[in-house]
């Protein structure tokens, strides 16, 4: 018969933890180490500036070990965008919003993602590098990201204007302009340092 200690102590004893999962585990954060200090040396130089050994050192691993995560130079840019631009969950919101015609929620949701406490400038100042030195993940962020935003608010804007609700305007200017409201707001707060509700030192 079994006493009451040894069935106590049975009930508390772990289970090893598993070594293939131990080992997944510490590759998801070593790549996650890895896409972050990429992100983080392409915001503060650039894309020309920054190279693998760079990247490799800020991550404190080798070169040969940051091929073995990011083959090609175009896997980290994905991988970044992936990890700094999450826009899954948002697009759902979106979506929704627009099914039920909920347009104060839709064009809420849009313009408080990035205008918001707390907002990650890593990613706007990485777009603008990327911009301004002709570089891939320009044309990647565009093609992914924004331009399924712009086109969506732009067939939402137009059906509105078909049901009455909108006064007849261009979609697609409309909605650039919407979306450069967001974009110059991040300017002057990411780039600029200006607080998010007080533009004040604008003007000093």
């Amino acid at each position: 018969m079994a006493s009451e200690y040894s069935l106590t102590m049975v009930s508390i004893q772990k289970p090893p933890p598993h070594p293939q999962r131990k080992l997944r585990t510490s590759a998801n954060q070593r790549q996650a180490s890895l896409i972050n200090a990429a992100a983080s040396l392409f915001a503060a130089n650039g894309f020309t500036e920054t190279t693998t050994k760079r990247i490799a050192k800020a991550a404190g691993v080798s070169e040969a070990l940051l091929f073995k995560y990011f083959p090609t130079m175009r896997a980290p840019y994905t991988a970044i965008l992936e990890e700094k631009a999450q826009y899954s969950g948002l697009r759902e919101a979106v979506e929704d919003a627009a099914k039920k015609q909920d347009d104060v929620r839709l064009f809420t949701l849009l313009a408080s993602y990035r205008i918001r406490e707390g907002a990650d400038p890593t990613l706007f100042r990485l777009l603008l590098f990327s911009a301004l030195e002709g570089h891939e993940m320009a044309d990647l962020f565009f093609q992914q990201q924004y331009r399924a935003f712009h086109d969506l608010l732009a067939s939402y804007i137009g059906r509105r204007i078909e049901d009455a609700a909108f006064r007849p305007v261009d979609p697609l200017l409309v909605a650039r302009a919407f979306f450069g409201v967001i974009v110059h707001h991040r300017l002057l707060h990411d780039i600029y340092g200006l607080p998010s509700r007080d533009n004040s030192r604008l003007w000093e």
